[in-house]
């Protein structure tokens, strides 16, 4: 087999377009029976916010235009569906949210003819959807329509009832064809994806919970992929086998956040990449206890602290213990390659989201996207509710791009602060996270009482009850800049020249002419320290007196 498309070009050439991580709760495996599903969107260059596309009806003959979500390139024009619904961001007015990894899978499968790329298809789905399963014959049948452009994808598609994970190839230029497979998460159990198809063999016979294209399997057979019987049929296996990067550049981020629920010490060997016949991880598993919305957030901040995979200890933490590594992930020293782990969390994030799905309130109010422009370990993650119809000015700034600074822009003040921090994590990060959690807990102890309202709001007055959400979410995100430009300030004051200034409770002290207080200079870290000596033996030893 070929190698998987995206990683060859990750190999080769050192990038890794839309390399992003998805997870997935069932609502009987979280705390509140909240259906999870979240997504990190990473790629170098990505400037993106929060998407809208407001709810309309549209007459006959009304066309609706493709522009690839990614080069932003038209493709042609399809009809409009007689009825859209609202969407903000991976999230509609149903509770329906839709995300994605690309995993690219055998080149010679993509149909460069076809007019729907997979961000598209994400959005037509969300815009025409009330449930996941709908969501799921929405994309499949587009895609077997006009052809689909894109290389192999798995979606996340949830509602408030259900969580499925679908996984889709095109059948080569000029065929207007795609072979996909669809499978319901139980609810009682968590999955995840993160470039890498998963999807091996399914229940055929599972009609209730299992979905996939009539020459799903046929197709492979012709290919000659496959030539076992059709129970053995494994979609991975057949159209995008794992090699070494799939294994530990990808896999690895599934078992991350699995282990945070379970003992997944056994398939340490599978994910570590270089034993060949290491059994793989299964597409779920049931969580040893319930997950919360907090769960949510620390598994997409996660740099596989604590397990072998973890980003400290050598060198290329810098001084300051940086669980993050330049790019791209391969590298050569003396003719040898070598690699950098890659995590849930990292500095390429253009936004990361998690969506929360609740089916027994009123669905205005049930679902929430909560959304951070910026690597979700280095952001606070702000409510915005499906119904919200007008985007936050920080979320969608006017005349911000990816080479236009604005500091009325999310992405662009929560890099600036992110990359103060980067270099520094250890002696910086401190400060961030203080922030960053009080944002988060702030919005949890609002919850409750804002949600009340809301509920009380929807039974006398809808349109109300949508206005006060709406609000509520953009003043949230605004106020989040706020705090955001402050805390950057705080912290080139602070940190300036690489020491640092003391303060008590975000009030940097002074002696008692007026002056600032005297610096304090930490030096290195202990650990840096000793291993500056180990590797430098007595060059910089002081000789004793």
């Amino acid at each position: 087999m070929k190698r998987n498309a995206i990683l060859a070009v990750l190999m080769l050439a050192g990038t890794y377009a839309m390399a992003c991580t998805n997870f997935i709760v069932g609502k009987k495996a979280s705390a509140d029976g909240s259906v999870f599903c979240s997504y990190t969107a990473d790629d170098y260059g990505m400037f993106i916010g929060l998407c809208h596309y407001p709810a309309g009806k549209h007459m006959p003959g009304e066309m609706r235009k493709i522009f690839d979500w990614e080069s932003n390139v038209y493709h042609g024009e399809i009809p409009e569906a007689p009825v859209t619904y609202n969407v903000i961001g991976n999230i509609n007015e149903y509770q329906v949210s839709i995300g994605e990894t690309t995993f690219g899978g055998r080149e010679e499968m993509v149909d460069t003819t076809g007019l729907i790329d997979y961000g598209s298809l994400i959005a037509l789905g969300l815009q025409r959807a009330k449930t996941a399963r709908e969501a799921i014959k929405v994309m499949t049948t587009l895609a077997e329509t006009y052809g689909y452009c894109s290389g192999g994808e798995s979606f996340t598609i949830c509602d408030p009832n259900e969580a499925w994970i679908m996984e889709m190839m095109g059948k080569g230029p000029g065929s207007k064809g795609v072979v996909w497979v669809a499978i319901r998460i139980p609810d009682d159990a968590i999955c995840a994806h993160a470039n890498q198809s998963r999807i091996r063999k399914f229940d055929q016979r599972d009609k209730k919970n299992v979905m996939f294209s009539k020459d799903c399997i046929g197709y492979a057979r012709r290919m000659g992929w496959f030539s076992g019987k059709d129970a053995d049929f494994s979609f991975c296996e057949a159209y995008a086998a794992p090699d070494f990067g799939g294994r530990r550049f990808c896999e690895a981020r599934v078992w991350t956040f699995f282990n945070h629920f379970a003992d997944m010490s056994a398939y340490i060997p599978y994910v570590e990449g270089r034993a060949k016949d290491a059994e793989p991880m299964p597409l779920w598993i049931v969580p040893n206890r319930k997950v919360s919305l907090q769960d949510m957030r620390d598994c997409m901040r996660d740099h596989y602290e604590g397990t072998p995979f973890a980003l400290d200890g050598d060198l290329g933490q810098g001084i300051w213990e940086m669980p993050y590594r330049p790019t791209p992930l391969t590298f050569e020293v003396d003719g040898k390659k070598y690699f950098n782990e890659r995590p849930v969390s990292t500095q390429q994030s253009a936004f990361s989201y998690i969506s929360q799905l609740r089916s027994w309130l009123p669905r205005q109010v049930g679902g929430i996207i909560w959304f951070g422009n910026d690597d979700g370990n280095m952001v606070p993650f702000t409510p915005v509710y499906c119904c919200t119809t007008v985007q936050p000015e920080c979320y969608a700034t006017p005349g911000a791009d990816a080479v236009t600074f604005s500091d009325k822009n999310a992405f662009w003040v929560c890099n600036w602060v992110s990359n103060m921090v980067y270099p520094r994590y250890s002696q910086m990060f401190g400060d961030l996270k203080a922030v960053r959690d009080s944002l988060d807990n702030s919005y949890d102890t609002l919850q409750p009482a804002v949600e009340e309202k809301a509920i009380a709001l929807c039974a006398s007055n809808e349109q109300e009850a949508v206005k006060y959400l709406e609000t509520y979410s953009c003043n949230k995100a605004q106020e989040m800049l706020a705090r955001w430009k402050s805390l950057a300030t705080f912290l080139i004051v602070k940190y300036n020249d690489m020491a640092v200034k003391p303060e008590t409770n975000g009030r940097f002290e002074r002696t008692k002419t007026g002056n600032g207080a005297h610096v304090k200079r930490p030096g290195f870290p202990a650990t840096t320290a000793k291993r500056l000596v180990e590797s430098t033996g007595s060059r910089f030893a002081v000789p004793n007196e």
